[in-house]
């Protein structure tokens, strides 16, 4: 536990740094208090000694570390309760196009890199499904889901389509399989019937590759936005850490676990530089947040920024983001 008076300039330290970028002194820091430049040397010497500070052999200012950081962020950040919200217009939107928003709303409300994880596809049910001709011998099966998702897929035959069979397919799919989970056992079971006639189930047998592929793509899917924004100026200086970032963009399997691991959280997840398990990220800070219904987590809201980010902003619209997410979701899936 620091004094009170080293609480008081290791807050100034991080925001003078957060806003300017440049080490601070105590003759700059001596400015804002009733102590003189000596007994600010003092403190700032005995941060320094507790890990808080860094002192750039450039300069005679001090920086913070990751440590500073974090018990910035843990201890001194201003109360958020008051200043501007992140504010989503999410109403009557379709699920994919809500996390689009959320996602470049994010990214361009605290200029960091934004990545929002959607609910898992096996989370929503059929709603409804046609069958349609589309040239003789040409047809597209459509699958919407619960939550607004829309899956299409053509089908070509090597002989003209009877149309009554097309309808008679989208009666029967429609009676068998809405309301089911995308990734039921029933949904397959469903479509062999031993009642129908061989043409069809051999004509059912040809469609079925469209509820495979909904399965098959199940997983969850990132949405991200402002990765200009990380790249800007000398926010990354360093090569390695860029390249590995990239990576795990495109790679994505290690991003979604460490934003699954914002999803036990009860609150906002906050992780500074080293914290981060992954490499890619350990020159970086993650604040990160899950959404979804009561009783269980469906996604994650997060930014990534460098150590140098406005922690304030980051965890307020992270989580005023996740909250308004969480609310869509509830209407969505009729849970409210």
């Amino acid at each position: 536990m620091l004094t009170e008076r080293q609480e008081l300039v290791l807050r100034k330290v991080v925001e003078g740094y957060l806003d300017e970028g440049l080490p601070m002194g105590s003759k700059a820091l001596a400015a804002g208090f009733r102590w003189g430049p000596s007994t600010i040397r003092h403190e700032l010497a005995c941060l320094e000694e507790l890990g808080l500070l860094a002192h750039p052999h450039t300069s005679a200012g001090r920086v913070p570390t990751e440590a500073g950081y974090r018990y910035f962020v843990d201890r001194l950040l201003p109360s958020q309760d008051t200043g501007p919200r992140l504010s989503l217009s999410l109403v009557r939107r379709e699920l994919d196009e809500a996390m689009r928003v959320t996602t470049e709303t994010l990214s361009q409300v605290t200029n960091l890199l934004a990545i929002v994880t959607a609910p898992p596809i096996d989370t929503s049910t059929i709603r409804h499904i046609e069958v349609l001709v589309l040239q003789p011998q040409v047809l597209m099966v459509v699958v919407i889901t619960s939550t607004g998702g829309v899956s299409k897929r053509l089908f070509t035959f090597s002989a003209p389509v009877d149309a009554g069979l097309a309808d008679w397919a989208a009666s029967y799919l429609n009676e068998r399989l809405v309301g089911l989970g995308l990734g039921a056992r029933m949904l397959h079971q469903r479509l062999h019937d031993p009642s129908l006639s061989s043409t069809e189930s051999a004509f059912l047998e040809a469609l079925a590759p469209v509820f495979t592929a909904l399965e098959e793509s199940a997983g969850e899917t990132l949405y991200v936005d402002g990765t200009a924004r990380l790249l800007r100026g000398e926010r990354l200086s360093d090569i390695s850490d860029l390249n590995a970032l990239m990576d795990m963009l495109e790679r994505r399997v290690t991003l979604l676990g460490v934003l699954r691991s914002a999803l036990s959280e009860r609150d906002v997840l906050v992780r500074i530089g080293t914290e981060n398990d992954a490499p890619a990220l350990r020159s970086l800070a993650l604040v990160a947040a899950g959404y979804g219904l009561p009783q269980r987590r469906l996604g994650a809201v997060s930014v990534i920024g460098p150590l140098r980010m406005d922690y304030g902003r980051a965890i307020t619209s992270v989580r005023d983001a996740a909250a308004q997410l969480s609310s869509f979701i509830a209407d969505v899936y009729d849970e409210r």
